[in-house]
């Protein structure tokens, strides 16, 4: 949430200087500027969790060589509508990119089709790829698994990712639908931003290692850093009062078609064993594509997600409340304000940026 302390800095110029961070880790100009351009697409939707607060992560990861900055891609199985990618441990943005770009091929060649990869790594926004379908009058579809931090129901140590769904549909002179939501009640990423505005956190975010809910968020991310127990909570919260149990199910459900079905790691098997640093990741992805047009004409089926969001926004309001917003019509408004003012950011996260900048001896000009 931006404050007086916020920074805004213009968009290009941040997708530049990522770039030229990707490349100088050794990353082919081409996926350097596929990495960039959707790192920086997360900031400018307001989705600051999975923007620049993570080039660090990237950065640590290419050093290490924990994410391979040249990966030997390649296509392990395809069929005509259905395809299996072998990601070869590299950056996630890339390999998922070109992954949807083949479900969208197929799917309009074929009607629809459905691309998992295995031996990959954190891939940004999963809404950025589920758009991808949005020019071709086909509805998109992104799921991924990730670094366990969710408590299973009942349980009180981390097992499961955030597992975050998206799905993106045309609409006609309405803006498109766009759900990109995490399978927990709040992104790991959350917890950082209230971390770098020195915010507590809502008691129902997340539990320690006892099951007692955390508030400080610095306290949680370090627990959390240290493998000391606890986690984040599924989407509804603790137990299955409030529906924490139908969070953990959808969680569940992504680990079968990114991991398993990928053939990718599942569970606490996404990530190496805490302390192991020589085995690289296996996160999974599944990316699908329908063609609108094989279930009905595409100028028929606009319409009536136009009149079905007029139909959303005219519903009575609560109390206090201005107005229904269709999901992914905050993500739009954020993006054109932050294209035109800047893209808000904090200064710790500057101040990060310019410390990757000195470290790799890179020409920082992004105040």
């Amino acid at each position: 949430m931006p404050t007086p302390a916020t920074i805004r800095i213009n968009a290009q110029a941040l997708l530049d200087f990522c770039a030229r961070v990707f490349e100088r880790l050794g990353v082919s100009p081409e996926d350097a500027h596929l990495a960039a351009e959707i790192t920086v697409a997360a900031d400018l939707r307001g989705i600051t969790s999975h923007g620049v607060a993570h080039l660090e992560r990237y950065v640590n990861g290419l050093r290490t060589g924990k994410i391979v900055a040249r990966p030997q891609e390649k296509i392990v199985n395809q069929m005509p509508i259905i395809a299996v990618v072998d990601a070869g441990a590299g950056l996630g943005q890339p390999v998922a990119y070109r992954a949807m770009q083949m479900a969208i091929r197929q799917a309009v060649a074929h009607g629809a089709g459905f691309v998992a990869v295995r031996n990959s790594n954190h891939f940004g926004i999963a809404g950025y790829y589920a758009m991808m379908a949005l020019e071709h009058d086909c509805i998109g579809f992104a799921l991924t698994n990730a670094t366990p931090k969710v408590v299973p129901t009942f349980g009180k140590n981390a097992t499961l990712g955030t597992n975050p769904i998206a799905v993106a549909v045309p609409a006609g002179k309405a803006r498109p639908f766009v759900l990109d939501m995490a399978t927990s009640g709040v992104s790991i990423g959350k917890l950082e931003i209230a971390d770098q505005w020195n915010q507590p956190i809502p008691a129902g975010w997340a539990i320690d290692h006892e099951g007692k809910p955390y508030t400080d968020p610095h306290r949680a991310l370090e627990d959390f850093k240290h493998n000391l127990g606890g986690g984040l909570l599924p989407l509804g919260g603790e137990g299955e009062r409030f529906g924490g149990h139908k969070g953990y199910g959808l969680a569940l459900w992504v680990d079968i078609f990114a991991g398993i079905l990928a053939g990718a790691g599942f569970a606490t098997h996404v990530y190496p064993p805490f302390g192991d640093q020589a085995e690289h990741a296996n996160v999974g992805h599944f990316f699908g594509a329908w063609r609108i047009d094989c279930f009905r004409p595409v100028n028929e089926f606009k319409e009536t997600m136009d009149r079905w969001q007029q139909l959303l926004r005219d519903a009575p309001r609560a109390d206090g409340q201005e107005r229904i917003y269709i999901p992914g019509e905050k993500e739009f408004i954020q993006a054109e304000r932050n294209r035109r003012d800047g893209i808000p950011q904090s200064a710790k996260v500057v101040a990060g940026l310019r410390q990757i900048a000195d470290e790799l001896q890179i020409e920082y000009k992004l105040d």
